[in-house]
């Protein structure tokens, strides 16, 4: 497929955007908003508005869009008016793209039909701090993998004390499914959950509040197309069945997990809660990022192979505000996508291959992203070794895991030849179990 003109580095907008800016006219990514008055619609981030798309439809700026993709006409301005992506991304890649680009066209400098429209400009441009965010999807189902391969080893030694990894794990994307209900948007505070886990000093299991809550750093992406029932995705065509991207942090409960470690994949110590950022950025935004991922030793099975640049160049880091802090957060890690063993489209492939059906607004999340590094790792369980070596943060704090009152940010963004594509943030903050 041909680049999109959306993509064009030499483009800039009527609208002021730093450098810095996470949605600069090459992003445009998609999330929905809430309105105060006028309910929710679907909506792209430039700078620091959001440009409402229903607004935008009503006023007639999509109707050369709707005469080339006509499933896109036949459904608006009403698609627009919905409470997730989902009725859009059924509509498929070239109502995607279309939808863009016409946004693209809509915010270029030199493009006065939005620009000198005054009333067109109140009614359809938003700044993001007056609007709610809204879950950007309702997903049916959310697959968790776990696609790097040093977060899956060093959780493998600190429950279980294992030194490597089963073989299967190199031979295919390893996965286990999450609960679509719990998938909350960012800035949703995180209830502490309960379960059984055997208290320090103890060796019988209580019930009570996890006492090792912890963060992992992820992406996910959306499903955009549905498949189905019985059909596999060739792993050659299973980035068309890929919206986007967003941030995801898998929030989990270490000590609820160490007790359950043979029931690999039990809901009860991370199926609580998970947060996603609330703007997907699309794959077209990400195009320019393309890089090629670590060797996979042993080569897959020719039905998980790949060539070429299967990866992205996302750099994700994860900042941590203490409670009752009043200072900038601290960074605690920093690492890269570009180092998770298992690509998107393996995994899309690999969910598939034995016929499962996807539905659109899925979602599927990579694992805790760590690098080889102390400063890549994606947990505070690798970051502290299980919390037998906290870390040392001013004000002699000392952090094993979460407290009650922490703050959890995530960022994420691509950057190449001064260009800067944001997967905005996701923020958390613990409250206190229920009692």
């Amino acid at each position: 497929m041909p680049a999109s003109p959306a993509n064009d580095p030499s483009l800039h907008s009527w609208i002021d955007i730093r450098p810095t800016d996470d949605f600069p006219i090459q992003n445009l990514p998609f999330g929905v908003i809430d309105v105060p008055d006028w309910g929710p619609r679907l909506a792209v981030a430039i700078g620091g508005y959001a440009l409402d798309l229903y607004a935008c439809a009503q006023l007639g700026y999509f109707d050369s869009v709707a005469e080339d993709v006509p499933e896109l006409g036949a459904v608006l301005p009403k698609v627009f008016r919905r409470r997730s992506l989902n009725a859009f991304l059924k509509l498929g890649p070239a109502a995607w793209r279309a939808v863009r680009e016409r946004v693209s066209e809509l915010l270029r400098h030199d493009n006065p039909t939005l620009r000198d429209n005054e009333l067109a400009m109140r009614t359809c441009l938003l700044r993001q701090r007056d609007v709610a965010m809204l879950r950007p999807v309702k997903p049916t189902n959310v697959t968790c993998f776990e696609a790097s391969r040093t977060h899956a080893l060093n959780v493998a030694q600190l429950l279980g004390g294992a030194n490597s990894l089963g073989a299967n794990w190199h031979h295919q994307p390893f996965a286990y499914s999450g609960r679509a209900s719990s998938i909350v948007v960012s800035d949703t505070d995180i209830r502490r959950p309960s379960g059984l886990h055997v208290p320090a000093g103890q060796t019988e299991p209580a019930f009570g509040p996890t006492q090792q809550l912890d963060f992992e750093l992820e992406t996910a992406f959306v499903v955009g197309q549905s498949t189905t029932l019985g059909t596999a995705v060739p792993v050659a065509q299973a980035e068309s069945h890929i919206f986007g991207v967003l941030l995801l942090n898998d929030w989990r409960a270490r000590d609820l997990q160490r007790w359950l470690a043979q029931a690999l994949g039990s809901p009860v110590d991370k199926d609580f809660i998970s947060s996603v950022s609330p703007w997907v950025v699309t794959l077209d935004a990400l195009e320019p990022f393309r890089v090629t991922g670590p060797a996979q030793e042993p080569e897959p099975l020719p039905y998980l192979q790949v060539s070429g640049e299967q990866h992205f160049d996302l750099h994700l880091e994860m900042l941590f505000k203490p409670a009752g802090s009043t200072v900038a957060p601290l960074v605690l890690s920093h690492t890269n996508t570009s180092t998770n063993y298992w690509s998107m489209a393996q995994q899309l492939t690999q969910l598939t291959a034995n016929g499962t059906a996807l539905e659109a607004g899925d979602l599927c999340a990579s694992g805790a992203s760590s690098g080889l590094t102390s400063g890549a790792l994606g947990s505070l369980a690798e970051l502290t070794q299980g919390g037998t070596q906290p870390l040392s943060l001013p004000n002699d704090l000392h952090l094993s895991y979460l407290r009650d009152g922490d703050t959890v940010i995530l960022r994420g963004y691509a950057e190449k030849n001064g260009l800067r594509i944001g997967l905005g943030e996701v923020h958390g903050t613990v409250l206190p179990a229920t009692t």
